[in-house]
């Protein structure tokens, strides 16, 4: 008799225990805060794939067809996702061999204008995939140098995770260029994904 208490008393406190478990996720996934860097590689877009096949996924019971025409909705389920774009500053000047040439403030319009456009479009194509996954995000564009900026943008945001795509360089062109997700990776205060691109 005792035994068949004791084993009611078990299975009982593991089912408690694991619905406690299930809750605790369940609070995580609503205060979820995911900031996904945006540029104009694929190893980005391929980082914003998995980030809303793996973090924000629809209900097993809406269809394909039905949340590419349905509205995106933040619901509190989903946390929070933020789309970041940084614009490289622009430089009025360039040497091509031989003493410095500034650009006429025309052409320095134009290449901002051109550059700004860039932006919407990048965002616009990154929101699309979102909308597709029923998924609401926010868009941030910010200036300056994509590596200090993006670690600036995780300061102030305090992101849950920041997930940002590698392009895959090698040794020597990242020696040369430097990567962002390296420099990120060492003076990002947040936990950090780096999303390798796909083989």
């Amino acid at each position: 008799m005792e035994t068949t208490c004791t084993s009611e008393t078990d299975a009982a406190d593991q089912k408690r225990m694991k619905q406690q478990q299930q809750a605790m996720v369940e609070v995580e996934k609503k205060q979820m805060k995911v900031m996904v860097a945006i540029d104009e590689s694929e190893g980005s877009f391929h980082a914003l794939k998995w980030v809303l096949d793996h973090l924000f996924f629809l209900p097993s019971s809406s269809s394909a067809g039905e949340a590419a025409e349905a509205e995106p909705t933040q619901n509190h389920e989903q946390g929070m996702l933020i789309l970041l774009h940084v614009q490289q500053p622009l430089v009025n000047y360039f040497v091509p061999a031989g003493p410095g040439i500034y650009a006429a403030p025309v052409m320095m319009e134009s290449v901002k204008k051109a550059q700004e456009q860039n932006s919407a479009a990048l965002l616009a194509r990154a929101s699309k995939l979102c909308k597709e996954r029923q998924v609401k995000a926010e868009a941030m564009i910010v200036n300056g140098e994509p590596k200090e900026m993006i670690c600036q943008a995780a300061e102030q945001i305090h992101p849950t995770l920041l997930v940002v795509g590698s392009r895959g360089l090698g040794m020597i062109k990242r020696a040369f260029l430097g990567s962002v997700s390296d420099y990120c990776a060492h003076h990002v205060e947040c936990p950090i994904l780096i999303v390798k691109p796909p083989k």
